[in-house]
């Protein structure tokens, strides 16, 4: 499939489906659970691109009010049997379409930007804008690598900059010890704050 076909649904529903999913970590990653223990509870948070659901269980143990998104229905069902009692806080919608209704203190980042083709990420910052309450964040883990191929689709030097800087301010940034192989010195937790 080429590589534009990632901003389908069946792409990702495929590789669901067949078990071919390298960006399973099986756990939460170290930062996020940090973060966690310091946030106030009661925040709403959004987690697109939830895959397996791993971290909407924690998010939701954190006293989030939690809403994840796939829009694989194969990562929905996913998600729903590893959350168990939680599943209903997984729904199939689509990113760019869903109307959310009210809006959201904090937008989860993990493997879904580097997911998206780069042609759709001129989409990305006005969309997660767009779903912010004021001065809402952006938190979580992003992928940099130089290479054209994807997904995933890497960041280059400067990229985040200039996707997220009209709209954000980054509040955090540090190293990632515990990441995946396929992620492994490649990705950097960040916080940005909606301006």
């Amino acid at each position: 499939m080429p590589r534009e076909a990632a901003a389908k649904p069946e792409f990702w529903e495929k590789r669901f489906r067949e078990g071919f999913t390298p960006w399973d970590a099986g756990e939460i990653p170290a930062a996020l659970e940090q973060f966690l223990k310091m946030e106030p509870r009661d925040q709403h948070a959004l987690i697109p691109g939830c895959g397996s659901g791993y971290e909407v269980r924690v998010f939701a143990e954190a006293g989030f009010e939690t809403l994840a998104i796939d829009f694989a229905p194969a990562a929905v069902e996913r998600a729903q049997r590893t959350l168990g009692s939680l599943a209903h806080l997984v729904r199939l919608a689509d990113f760019f379409e869903f109307d959310f209704a009210r809006p959201f203190d904090l937008v989860y980042e993990r493997a879904f930007l580097c997911a998206l083709p780069r042609g759709l990420w001129p989409r990305y910052a006005p969309r997660v804008s767009e779903l912010l309450r004021p001065e809402g964040r952006l938190a979580g883990f992003f992928y940099f690598d130089d290479g054209e191929r994807g997904p995933p689709f890497g960041l280059k030097v400067g990229e985040l900059e200039t996707l997220l800087g009209d709209r954000f301010e980054r509040i955090a940034d540090a190293e990632v010890g515990d990441s995946i192989p396929i992620f492994a010195g490649k990705e950097r937790w960040q916080i940005w704050s909606l301006r």
